[in-house]
């Protein structure tokens, strides 16, 4: 059974960076559309960026658009998610979903409810 750790996340300023590691184990993630969501205090999950088994494809929420970056290590079996020029509105549980149901390709690969799989969540905060 799929299974992930998420790992990376801590304390930094403003405009720093972090890269945060979800490593697994169980399964393969490249059968796999992997997704960071994360949570912040009172609000609900959100999408951040996804890895596309399917149609090839990285998406990305806008609040992060050009700033951060999934990646896939098939090798060691880890998605990674680069983050750059942080704010304080990063602030948040992150964690790696992962899904094989097509519902989560395109404009809805940010829906929660298509991911079957879910880490542990790691914290990041962003503050001077």
């Amino acid at each position: 059974q799929l299974q992930f750790v998420e790992s990376g996340g801590g304390l930094v300023q403003p405009g720093g960076s972090l890269n945060l590691s979800c490593a697994a184990s169980g399964g393969n993630v490249n059968s796999y559309t992997i997704a960071w969501f994360r949570q912040a205090p009172g609000k609900e999950h959100e999408g951040v960026a996804q890895i596309n088994n399917g149609d090839g494809r990285n998406y990305y929420a806008a609040s992060v658009e050009g700033r951060f970056a999934i990646s896939r290590d098939d090798a060691k079996n880890t998605v990674y998610l680069r983050m750059n020029s942080l704010r304080p509105e990063d602030t948040a549980v992150y964690y790696c979903a992962a899904t094989t149901r097509p519902e989560s390709y395109g404009r809805n690969w940010n829906l929660p409810r298509w991911y079957d799989v879910w880490g542990q969540g790691t914290q990041v905060t962003i503050s001077a």
